[in-house]
C-alpha cells in the first residue's frame, strides 16, 4: 500500500477460514506459500486462522513444518482475532507473532481501496447503485431479515 498503484491481493494469495475449510483446502494454499515457484514476491494470507478446527490446524502445522525447508524466504501473515490467541494454530506460531498497529490512517487506507475499487467507466453495472461507482459494497441493517 505504498503506492496507489500497488494491486490488491490475487485470489490465490488469501485464504479466508472458516470453521468448515477444510485441511486439503489450506495445504494448497500452504503448498503455494513455501514451494518456491515463478509466482514473484507475493505475500500470502490467512485470516481467522483461529477460525480452523483443531484436526485442520494440526495438519496445518504438520504439513507447515514440512514443506518450509523448501524456501526460506516465503512470506506468509496468519492473521487471527486476539480473543482466540490461544487456539491450536495461533498458538503453534507464537514465537513468530507480531502485535500490529495500522501504519497508515483510516483516511489513506479507503483511499488506497477506492482507487482499485472503482469502475473506471460507469454503465449499467451494479456499480452504480454503490456510492462514488465503486464496484464492492457493504449493505446492513440493524434490523435483521429486513430484505438486504
Amino acid at each position: 500500500m505504498n503506492s496507489p498503484e500497488q494491486p490488491l491481493p490475487t485470489f490465490d494469495e488469501v485464504l479466508l477460514c472458516t470453521p468448515r475449510t477444510s485441511a486439503e483446502q489450506v495445504g494448497l494454499f500452504l503448498r503455494r506459500c513455501l514451494i518456491p515457484c515463478r509466482g514473484g514476491d507475493k505475500i500470502y494470507t490467512m485470516l481467522y486462522a483461529d477460525e480452523l478446527s483443531y484436526d485442520v490446524s494440526c495438519r496445518a502445522e504438520e504439513l507447515f513444518q514440512r514443506l518450509q525447508h523448501y524456501s526460506s524466504s516465503y512470506r506468509l501473515i496468519i492473521l487471527c482475532n486476539c480473543e482466540r490467541e490461544n487456539s491450536y494454530l495461533p498458538s503453534a506460531f507464537s514465537h513468530c507473532k507480531v502485535h500490529m498497529i495500522p501504519q497508515r490512517s483510516r483516511a489513506e487506507i479507503q483511499q488506497y481501496l477506492q482507487h482499485h475499487f472503482r469502475v473506471a467507466q460507469p454503465s449499467d453495472s451494479a456499480a452504480a447503485v454503490f456510492k462514488e461507482h465503486m464496484c464492492v459494497g457493504i449493505v446492513s441493517s440493524k434490523r435483521a431479515g429486513m430484505g438486504k
